[in-house]
């Protein structure tokens, strides 16, 4: 029973928002379901940690969600900043119970135990936060990311944090993001967001403040889910 993770899958077959416009985004989709058939195992979890369908409204986003349904392995999902569809957990279990799909799970103000890991994250925020209308936003995910990591201490099991945006990035820092993982004695952090070779270098991986943060951008990851523990 393995844990993988993936992040930025921006499907778009409800809707007509192609990325194979984008450099190194040809043929996206095929790509990413022949790796993840190679690796992942009916037994096995993948968490997907936001932006996952370009669609405006939650019927758009069908087309998308039974494509990631008939992928093998049970889905944790987490919202990202364009994931514009995304609405209240009842809603959402709603539709993925009239839609059929056994296979996908929410993590909003919770955790999930994955064998002896326990995964735990919120979307997070702008790590150069300015506004005040930011910064109330930041607030809001520190609570639902605190909210989820004490989910998870009841469930027992190493807390592993996923994340959309990266709680550091190049030179700045959300730090209240940051603080919380720290309080929380999280060991490993994954997150997206983070586009193109370019922007990629700039991301902070490896050790930082003894967290063990991880890139998991679709692109970044060649369209192949990263296996997180066996």
């Amino acid at each position: 029973m393995a844990l993988y993770a993936i992040a930025d899958l921006h499907l778009s077959f409800g809707t007509d928002k192609p990325m194979d416009i984008f450099p190194g985004w040809d043929h996206y989709t095929e790509r990413l379901e022949k790796n993840w058939r190679a690796l992942v195992r009916p037994e096995d979890t993948v968490v997907i940690a936001g932006d996952i369908s370009w669609a405006m409204k939650l019927p758009e986003s069908e087309p998308d969600f039974r494509y990631i349904e008939q992928l093998p392995g049970h889905k944790l999902i987490l919202k990202g900043n364009h994931d514009l569809w995304w609405s209240t957990r009842t809603q959402l279990e709603k539709f993925f119970n009239s839609c059929g799909f056994s296979t996908i799970s929410i993590i909003h103000n919770s955790a999930a135990r994955v064998g002896d890991q326990t995964v735990c994250g919120s979307r997070g925020w702008l790590y150069n936060a300015q506004t005040d209308a930011d910064k109330k936003i930041v607030n809001r995910e520190v609570g639902r990311l605190e909210a989820s990591l004490q989910a998870g201490e009841k469930l027992g099991g190493r807390p592993i944090a996923f994340l959309h945006y990266p709680p550091v990035y190049d030179t700045d820092c959300c730090s209240e993001i940051l603080n919380v993982l720290e309080s929380h004695h999280i060991r490993d952090c994954y997150f997206g967001h983070i586009h193109g070779n370019q922007a990629a270098k700039r991301a902070v991986m490896g050790e930082y403040h003894g967290i063990r943060m991880h890139l998991i951008s679709c692109d970044y990851l060649s369209f192949c889910p990263l296996l997180v523990r066996n």
